[in-house]
């Protein structure tokens, strides 16, 4: 940071700052350090700009793990804006980083109770209750949050993670249906979807496995793990004492093409980027007698 930005004056550091809240770059090292070096002397300089900037800083200082530096731009921003949600939800984040868990629900149940649209506590609560390893309340608040709020599609793809914690398949699967309701061209969700259908096990899964295996596969033919899934989807299929003989000569079919394809993928990385890079070291390499 310093041999980068060291000429720099106050007012250059005030629009970097700028220009990173304009791009949403975090920077959170480099905007916690210039605050230190070039800024915090400056606050009363920045006019309106000031508050935005100490945002800035606070959630910085709270990425760095710099409890007093958050604290401080806390403080102020309390006593210019004492009802504002927006700064009491940073005082909750501060807590939260405390490990205060209980003090920091506390305040985003306020927050909630004065704003039930309010998205952003919500979230921030169902993050707590899985710091602090209650996966069955998280879910159960995750839950009610999709209720309010269905196309958040992070917020299922949160749902589905804790779901396979919980070792519910079906459940983590609906979740991924939903996905694919929002992402119908996505071939991670289609391939994700399809690994959730595999460990479920049994034939009729094994079958949607392979489906979507072939989907995400069709979506993107470079995606190794797919063709990965579809080569051991069609083996369980093709080995099932449930496989009619019909679909048992198709997934071996499919098996061999997808088993074709791993090759192909691996000769060409193989050819394209290790053996170049194989016969560069193998030159440089001097052997001693």
């Amino acid at each position: 940071m310093k041999d980068q930005y060291d000429k720099l004056s106050w007012k250059e550091v005030r629009d970097l700052f700028r220009t990173w809240r304009e791009d949403s770059e975090r920077r959170s090292k480099d905007v916690v350090d210039l605050w230190e070096a070039k800024l915090m002397g400056k606050i009363d300089h920045l006019g309106n700009e000031k508050y935005l900037v100490l945002e800035q800083v606070c959630i910085a200082a709270l990425d760095c793990d710099r409890h007093s530096l958050a604290e401080y731009c806390i403080k102020i921003l309390k006593r210019e804006f004492p009802s504002s949600l927006r700064v009491h939800k940073y005082h909750a984040m501060h807590l939260e980083a405390l490990e205060m868990y209980d003090e920091a629900l506390e305040v985003l149940d306020s927050i909630i109770k004065r704003d039930e649209t309010n998205a952003a506590p919500r979230k921030r609560r169902i993050a707590i209750l899985k710091a602090k390893g209650r996966i069955p309340e998280a879910i159960k608040e995750l839950t009610e949050y999709l209720k309010k709020f269905m196309s958040d599609q992070e917020a299922w793809h949160e749902l589905c993670d804790l779901y396979l914690q919980e070792q519910e398949y079906s459940k983590a699967a609906f979740c991924m249906e939903e996905l694919i309701l929002h992402n119908p061209h996505s071939h991670l969700i289609y391939q994700r979807y399809a690994e959730i259908k595999y460990s479920q096990g049994g034939f009729e899964n094994m079958e949607l496995a392979k489906a979507y295996f072939c989907q995400a596969a069709r979506l993107n033919p470079n995606n190794i793990r797919a063709l990965y899934g579809l080569l051991l989807a069609s083996n369980n299929i093709a080995t099932s004492p449930k496989c009619p003989s019909s679909k048992k000569k198709d997934a071996i079919k499919l098996s061999e093409w997808a088993a074709n394809q791993i090759e192909k993928q691996y000769q060409s990385k193989v050819t394209d980027e290790n053996i170049k890079t194989l016969e560069g070291l193998l030159g440089q390499l001097q052997l001693e007698i």
